[in-house]
């Protein structure tokens, strides 16, 4: 695998995970195109924006985040080993855990808000 401006312990825990869902580099189309949005003059000249595409399983990600292509690419690369993780396994996404766990505060405190505005408003 190419180095991707990442640590080391970054790159080889992408790498362990490839592996142990059996995604092999070869199987990935990589294409690049310009990027939109803040980046300046960097991503209106070069092409930051990264596509994959797997292809046994057809799964597709576009990742834009970054100003680099290289910190891009590993992002991708990420984003593309979490989708499938998700499709084979079921496994619930880091994020969208983090999601979850923030709906379920915002509750929480509505819900107490709502008990402390109907006990003053008695």
């Amino acid at each position: 695998m190419k180095s991707f401006g990442v640590s080391k312990e970054k790159q080889t825990a992408l790498e362990r995970e490839m592996k142990r869902l059996g995604i092999r580099e070869e199987d990935i189309e990589e294409t690049f195109t310009r990027s939109s949005g803040p980046g300046g003059q960097n991503v209106n000249k070069l092409a930051t924006c990264v596509h994959l595409r797997h292809r046994p399983s057809g799964i597709k990600v576009k990742v834009m985040r970054e100003r680099s292509q290289a910190l891009n690419r590993f992002l991708a690369r990420r984003s593309l080993v979490e989708k499938i993780a998700t499709q084979i396994h079921g496994e619930e996404s880091a994020e969208r855990k983090k999601a979850r766990k923030i709906i379920k505060q915002k509750k929480r405190r509505r819900r107490k808000t709502a008990k402390k505005l109907a006990g003053n408003a008695q």
